[in-house]
């Protein structure tokens, strides 16, 4: 008897292939369910590599901004969407802890300059800080109400996902496909202006 590529895949993961289809046609819901039903093994696995839960958790929201944008590169006959995530998500992570030890590499000698430095802004420096301001809120406002109102509740009002689903009366998968979307897009229209200004 041959076995296909159905027979070795777990069912949960058989209609993966078409969730990530339909993501590439932009499917905000296809995408949801990818992400409730895949995100777990990808954040543990993440986890395992990275040692520290905050930083998993930001590698893995990486992660699947980069599903949704290139969900079209995905190719069944290269091998499963595990597989590709998997792939993916070792990627981040391994980029993750090579820029962390860069970081700490040059920790000392930032501390030492910002001895030297004043605690107070300087005049470009508040200039600099109030157009960065004016970028974000204009990033903001760009994205669609939903979006936006979640981005605001979880951020900057402190919020739950549980809490917000309950705030707005609606389900807390569609709270969570907001935010993600909400974030992807807010990357999107803050890339131009560089690392200072990136989410």
């Amino acid at each position: 008897m041959v076995m296909t590529m159905q027979d070795v895949v777990p069912a949960p993961e058989r209609e993966w292939p078409d969730l990530i289809a339909k993501t590439a046609r932009g499917d905000q819901e296809a995408f949801s369910r990818l992400y409730d039903q895949s995100s777990p093994q990808i954040y543990g696995l993440i986890l395992r590599v990275v040692n520290e839960p905050q930083i998993a958790e930001e590698v893995t929201m990486d992660v699947y901004v980069q599903v949704w944008k290139q969900a079209q590169s995905y190719n069944l006959n290269r091998g499963t969407p595990m597989g590709w995530l998997v792939t993916l998500a070792r990627s981040r992570a391994i980029d993750r802890l090579r820029s962390g030890r860069l970081e700490r590499a040059h920790l000392t000698g930032v501390e030492e300059i910002g001895r030297l430095a004043s605690d107070e802004a300087n005049p470009e420096d508040q200039s600099s800080g109030r157009q960065r301001a004016e970028i974000v809120r204009n990033a903001l406002a760009s994205l669609p109400y939903e979006q936006r109102e979640s981005l605001m509740l979880a951020y900057f009002g402190g919020y739950s996902q549980s809490e917000i689903s309950e705030q707005l009366r609606i389900p807390l998968g569609t709270v969570k496909t907001r935010i993600r979307l909400g974030m992807i897009r807010l990357r999107d229209a803050l890339a131009p202006y560089g690392e200072g200004l990136t989410v």
